[in-house]
Protein backbone atom coordinates (compact mmCIF):
# COMPACT_ATOMS: atom_id res chain seq x y z
CA UNK A 1 0.00 0.00 0.00
CA UNK A 2 1.25 3.49 -0.82
CA UNK A 3 0.22 6.95 0.33
CA UNK A 4 0.08 9.82 -2.18
CA UNK A 5 -2.73 12.10 -0.96
CA UNK A 6 -0.93 14.90 0.86
CA UNK A 7 0.21 17.26 2.02
CA UNK A 8 -2.91 18.94 3.48
CA UNK A 9 -5.62 16.58 4.77
CA UNK A 10 -8.74 18.36 6.03
CA UNK A 11 -11.08 16.83 8.61
CA UNK A 12 -14.82 17.22 7.98
CA UNK A 13 -17.57 15.94 10.30
CA UNK A 14 -19.46 13.18 8.51
CA UNK A 15 -22.77 14.50 9.85
CA UNK A 16 -22.25 17.77 7.93
CA UNK A 17 -22.70 16.69 4.29
CA UNK A 18 -23.09 20.30 3.16
CA UNK A 19 -19.38 20.72 3.92
CA UNK A 20 -18.10 17.69 2.03
CA UNK A 21 -17.59 19.23 -1.42
CA UNK A 22 -16.20 22.48 -0.06
CA UNK A 23 -13.68 20.67 2.09
CA UNK A 24 -12.54 18.55 -0.82
CA UNK A 25 -12.21 21.59 -3.06
CA UNK A 26 -10.00 23.38 -0.53
CA UNK A 27 -7.66 20.54 0.52
CA UNK A 28 -5.62 17.77 -1.06
CA UNK A 29 -7.92 15.22 0.54
CA UNK A 30 -10.87 15.35 2.89
CA UNK A 31 -11.24 13.14 5.96
CA UNK A 32 -14.93 12.38 6.51
CA UNK A 33 -15.00 11.79 10.24
CA UNK A 34 -17.36 9.27 11.82
CA UNK A 35 -15.50 9.37 15.13
CA UNK A 36 -14.84 12.29 17.50
CA UNK A 37 -16.45 14.96 15.32
CA UNK A 38 -19.85 13.22 15.50
CA UNK A 39 -21.96 12.85 18.64
CA UNK A 40 -23.14 9.30 19.44
CA UNK A 41 -26.77 10.08 18.64
CA UNK A 42 -25.79 11.45 15.22
CA UNK A 43 -23.53 8.60 14.08
CA UNK A 44 -26.23 6.54 12.33
CA UNK A 45 -27.33 9.54 10.28
CA UNK A 46 -23.68 10.42 9.55
CA UNK A 47 -23.18 6.96 8.05
CA UNK A 48 -26.15 7.49 5.74
CA UNK A 49 -24.73 10.84 4.64
CA UNK A 50 -21.44 9.07 3.93
CA UNK A 51 -23.17 6.42 1.80
CA UNK A 52 -24.98 9.14 -0.18
CA UNK A 53 -21.83 11.22 -0.81
CA UNK A 54 -20.86 11.85 -4.43
CA UNK A 55 -17.15 12.63 -4.18
CA UNK A 56 -13.93 11.58 -5.91
CA UNK A 57 -12.99 8.42 -3.98
CA UNK A 58 -9.31 8.93 -4.79
CA UNK A 59 -9.29 12.03 -2.55
CA UNK A 60 -11.52 10.87 0.29
CA UNK A 61 -10.49 9.29 3.58
CA UNK A 62 -13.08 7.98 6.02
CA UNK A 63 -12.20 7.96 9.70
CA UNK A 64 -13.99 5.14 11.48
CA UNK A 65 -14.39 4.60 15.18
CA UNK A 66 -11.81 2.47 16.92
CA UNK A 67 -11.98 -1.32 16.64
CA UNK A 68 -12.97 -1.68 20.30
CA UNK A 69 -15.91 0.70 19.84
CA UNK A 70 -19.52 -0.40 19.57
CA UNK A 71 -19.70 1.72 16.40
CA UNK A 72 -16.88 -0.01 14.52
CA UNK A 73 -18.87 -2.77 12.82
CA UNK A 74 -21.59 -0.36 11.67
CA UNK A 75 -18.92 2.00 10.33
CA UNK A 76 -17.33 -0.80 8.29
CA UNK A 77 -20.69 -1.83 6.90
CA UNK A 78 -21.38 1.76 5.84
CA UNK A 79 -17.98 2.21 4.20
CA UNK A 80 -18.50 -1.03 2.27
CA UNK A 81 -21.58 0.58 0.67
CA UNK A 82 -19.46 3.45 -0.69
CA UNK A 83 -16.66 3.67 -3.27
CA UNK A 84 -14.29 4.96 -0.57
CA UNK A 85 -11.45 2.57 0.18
CA UNK A 86 -8.98 4.73 2.13
CA UNK A 87 -9.86 4.43 5.80
CA UNK A 88 -8.36 6.05 8.88
CA UNK A 89 -8.72 3.78 11.89
CA UNK A 90 -9.02 5.70 15.15
CA UNK A 91 -7.12 4.61 18.24
CA UNK A 92 -5.39 1.67 16.58
CA UNK A 93 -3.68 -0.48 19.19
CA UNK A 94 -3.78 -4.10 18.02
CA UNK A 95 -2.67 -4.79 14.44
CA UNK A 96 -4.80 -7.94 14.30
CA UNK A 97 -7.92 -5.74 14.50
CA UNK A 98 -7.02 -4.40 11.06
CA UNK A 99 -7.69 -7.84 9.59
CA UNK A 100 -11.34 -6.77 9.53
CA UNK A 101 -10.54 -4.88 6.33
CA UNK A 102 -10.22 -6.61 2.98
CA UNK A 103 -7.25 -6.28 0.66
CA UNK A 104 -8.97 -3.54 -1.31
CA UNK A 105 -8.54 -1.08 1.56
CA UNK A 106 -5.63 1.26 2.26
CA UNK A 107 -5.47 2.03 5.98
CA UNK A 108 -4.18 5.07 7.81
CA UNK A 109 -3.67 3.85 11.36
CA UNK A 110 -3.99 6.42 14.11
CA UNK A 111 -1.54 5.70 16.93
CA UNK A 112 -3.03 8.03 19.51
CA UNK A 113 -3.00 6.06 22.75
CA UNK A 114 -0.17 4.75 24.88
CA UNK A 115 -0.73 1.23 23.52
CA UNK A 116 -0.95 2.52 19.96
CA UNK A 117 2.39 4.31 20.20
CA UNK A 118 3.99 1.34 21.93
CA UNK A 119 2.83 -1.00 19.14
CA UNK A 120 3.44 1.43 16.26
CA UNK A 121 6.04 -0.81 14.66
CA UNK A 122 3.80 -3.88 14.48
CA UNK A 123 0.90 -1.73 13.29
CA UNK A 124 3.07 -0.25 10.50
CA UNK A 125 4.02 -3.77 9.43
CA UNK A 126 0.42 -4.72 8.69
CA UNK A 127 0.04 -5.25 4.93
CA UNK A 128 -3.06 -3.05 4.66
CA UNK A 129 -1.45 -0.06 6.38
CA UNK A 130 -0.33 2.70 4.03
CA UNK A 131 0.47 5.32 6.66
CA UNK A 132 0.60 6.02 10.37
CA UNK A 133 -0.71 9.15 12.03
CA UNK A 134 -0.30 10.19 15.62
CA UNK A 135 -2.58 12.29 17.85
CA UNK A 136 -1.53 14.30 20.86
CA UNK A 137 -4.76 14.92 22.74
CA UNK A 138 -6.04 11.34 22.86
CA UNK A 139 -2.54 10.16 23.73
CA UNK A 140 -2.19 12.43 26.75
CA UNK A 141 -5.73 11.59 27.87
CA UNK A 142 -4.91 7.86 27.62
CA UNK A 143 -2.10 8.22 30.15
CA UNK A 144 -4.00 10.47 32.56
CA UNK A 145 -2.50 13.78 31.49
CA UNK A 146 -4.30 17.07 31.05
CA UNK A 147 -2.43 18.96 28.31
CA UNK A 148 -0.23 17.97 25.38
CA UNK A 149 1.41 21.39 25.12
CA UNK A 150 3.04 23.98 27.34
CA UNK A 151 1.31 27.38 27.59
CA UNK A 152 3.68 28.75 24.93
CA UNK A 153 2.44 26.18 22.42
CA UNK A 154 5.39 23.76 22.51
CA UNK A 155 4.61 20.07 22.78
CA UNK A 156 5.45 18.41 26.07
CA UNK A 157 8.14 15.74 25.96
CA UNK A 158 5.68 12.84 26.03
CA UNK A 159 3.97 14.16 22.89
CA UNK A 160 7.29 14.76 21.16
CA UNK A 161 8.34 11.21 21.99
CA UNK A 162 5.12 9.80 20.51
CA UNK A 163 5.48 11.92 17.39
CA UNK A 164 9.02 10.71 16.79
CA UNK A 165 8.17 7.09 17.62
CA UNK A 166 5.33 6.97 15.10
CA UNK A 167 7.43 8.66 12.42
CA UNK A 168 10.32 6.22 12.90
CA UNK A 169 8.03 3.18 13.03
CA UNK A 170 6.38 4.20 9.77
CA UNK A 171 9.72 4.80 8.05
CA UNK A 172 11.14 1.50 9.28
CA UNK A 173 8.39 -0.32 7.39
CA UNK A 174 8.41 1.88 4.30
CA UNK A 175 5.14 3.59 5.19
CA UNK A 176 4.22 7.27 5.23
CA UNK A 177 3.72 9.29 8.41
CA UNK A 178 1.08 12.00 8.88
CA UNK A 179 1.54 14.76 11.43
CA UNK A 180 -1.19 15.63 13.93
CA UNK A 181 -3.58 18.56 13.76
CA UNK A 182 -2.76 22.00 15.18
CA UNK A 183 -5.82 22.76 17.30
CA UNK A 184 -5.22 26.51 17.71
CA UNK A 185 -6.77 27.68 14.44
CA UNK A 186 -5.63 31.28 14.85
CA UNK A 187 -2.01 30.35 15.61
CA UNK A 188 -0.84 30.57 12.01
CA UNK A 189 2.81 31.12 12.93
CA UNK A 190 2.78 28.06 15.20
CA UNK A 191 1.23 25.91 12.50
CA UNK A 192 3.73 27.15 9.90
CA UNK A 193 6.65 26.30 12.18
CA UNK A 194 5.19 22.90 13.05
CA UNK A 195 4.52 22.04 9.40
CA UNK A 196 8.02 23.13 8.41
CA UNK A 197 9.44 20.87 11.10
CA UNK A 198 7.23 18.02 9.88
CA UNK A 199 8.65 18.36 6.37
CA UNK A 200 12.24 18.53 7.59
CA UNK A 201 11.68 15.50 9.84
CA UNK A 202 10.19 13.32 7.13
CA UNK A 203 6.41 13.48 7.50
CA UNK A 204 4.51 13.13 4.23
CA UNK A 205 1.42 15.13 5.18
CA UNK A 206 -0.22 17.14 7.97
CA UNK A 207 -3.85 16.88 8.99
CA UNK A 208 -5.86 20.01 9.73
CA UNK A 209 -9.24 21.03 11.10
CA UNK A 210 -9.98 24.31 9.28
CA UNK A 211 -9.73 25.35 5.62
CA UNK A 212 -7.57 28.38 6.50
CA UNK A 213 -4.84 25.97 7.63
CA UNK A 214 -4.55 24.30 4.22
CA UNK A 215 -2.53 27.03 2.50
CA UNK A 216 -0.10 27.23 5.41
CA UNK A 217 0.55 23.50 5.30
CA UNK A 218 0.95 23.46 1.53
CA UNK A 219 3.43 26.32 1.69
CA UNK A 220 5.52 24.47 4.27
CA UNK A 221 5.69 21.30 2.18
CA UNK A 222 6.46 23.15 -1.06
CA UNK A 223 10.23 23.77 -1.48
CA UNK A 224 11.23 27.37 -2.20
CA UNK A 225 13.13 28.31 -5.35
CA UNK A 226 16.52 28.46 -3.64
CA UNK A 227 16.12 24.99 -2.14
CA UNK A 228 15.03 23.55 -5.48
CA UNK A 229 18.00 25.17 -7.21
CA UNK A 230 20.36 23.66 -4.62
CA UNK A 231 18.82 20.19 -4.98
CA UNK A 232 19.10 20.22 -8.77
CA UNK A 233 22.62 21.58 -8.68
CA UNK A 234 23.99 19.14 -6.12
CA UNK A 235 22.47 16.17 -7.96
CA UNK A 236 23.94 17.42 -11.23
CA UNK A 237 27.35 17.84 -9.60
CA UNK A 238 27.19 14.30 -8.22
CA UNK A 239 26.99 12.85 -11.71
CA UNK A 240 30.65 13.69 -12.26
CA UNK A 241 31.89 12.58 -8.85
CA UNK A 242 32.90 9.29 -7.27
CA UNK A 243 31.86 8.96 -3.63
CA UNK A 244 32.11 11.89 -1.25
CA UNK A 245 32.73 15.34 -2.75
CA UNK A 246 32.67 19.01 -1.81
CA UNK A 247 29.87 21.26 -3.07
CA UNK A 248 29.35 24.91 -2.12
CA UNK A 249 31.66 24.47 0.86
CA UNK A 250 29.84 21.43 2.21
CA UNK A 251 30.73 17.75 2.23
CA UNK A 252 28.24 15.78 0.15
CA UNK A 253 27.65 12.04 0.46
CA UNK A 254 24.73 9.74 -0.28
CA UNK A 255 22.51 10.90 2.62
CA UNK A 256 22.79 14.51 1.38
CA UNK A 257 21.87 13.37 -2.12
CA UNK A 258 18.86 11.56 -0.72
CA UNK A 259 17.82 14.81 0.95
CA UNK A 260 18.06 16.52 -2.42
CA UNK A 261 15.94 13.85 -4.09
CA UNK A 262 13.34 14.23 -1.34
CA UNK A 263 13.19 17.97 -2.02
CA UNK A 264 12.58 17.41 -5.73
CA UNK A 265 9.87 14.85 -4.98
CA UNK A 266 7.86 17.65 -3.34
CA UNK A 267 8.30 20.17 -6.18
Amino acid sequence: MTFDLGPALLFCPADRPERYAGGLAKADAVILDLEDAVLPDAKAQAREHLVAADLDPARVIVRVNDPASAHFTADLEAVARTPFRTVMVAKTEDPSALDAFGEEYALLALCETAAGVLHAGSIAAHPRVAALMWGAEDLVASIGGTASRFPDGRYRDVARHARASVLIAAAAHGKAAIDAVHLDIDDEAGLAAEAADAVASGFRATACIHPKQVAIIRAAYRPDAATLDWARAVLAAAEGERGVFRFQGRMVDEPVLRHARAVLSRA
